[in-house]
C-alpha cells in the first residue's frame, strides 16, 4: 500500500476469513482494510468489469505484462491457463470496489428521512 499510494487493502476472504484480518492487523493495526466475499465464480464477477473495457474506460500503464497474460486466458467457461489467475481476481475485486460500487451506490434511489 505505502508503495503504490493505496487508500485501502482490500482482500478476498473466502478461504483464510478471519485469518487474513488478524495477520495484517498485526502488521498495522489501522490499517485501512475491507474483507469482501465472492458470491459468484470468477467469470460472472468479471463480467462488469469486462464491460468497462469494451467501453474504453479502463487503460493500463506498462508493467502489467503477467497481468496481461491472465486476461488473454480468461473465457465465459473459466482460466484456460495453468495454476489460479491470482491477478485477474485482484484486479476485478479493485475495479469492483473502486468504480463500480461507488457508482452502484449513487445510483440507487433513496427515500430521505427527517
Amino acid at each position: 500500500m505505502d508503495r503504490h499510494g493505496a487508500d485501502r487493502l482490500v482482500a478476498e476472504v473466502n478461504q483464510g476469513g478471519d485469518l487474513v484480518k488478524t495477520v495484517l492487523n498485526q502488521i498495522d493495526p489501522m490499517l485501512p482494510y475491507k474483507a469482501v466475499r465472492a458470491r459468484h465464480g470468477k467469470s460472472a464477477r468479471a463480467e462488469p468489469v469486462a464491460a468497462l473495457y469494451e467501453q474504453g474506460r479502463v487503460h493500463h500503464v506498462r508493467g502489467l505484462s503477467d497481468l496481461e497474460d491472465q486476461m488473454c486466458r480468461m473465457t465465459t467457461r473459466g482460466y484456460g491457463g495453468k495454476g489460479s489467475p491470482d491477478r485477474v481476481d485482484a484486479l476485478v475485486w479493485a475495479m469492483t470496489e473502486l468504480l463500480l460500487d461507488p457508482a452502484a451506490q449513487f445510483r440507487r434511489p433513496a427515500i430521505r428521512t427527517l
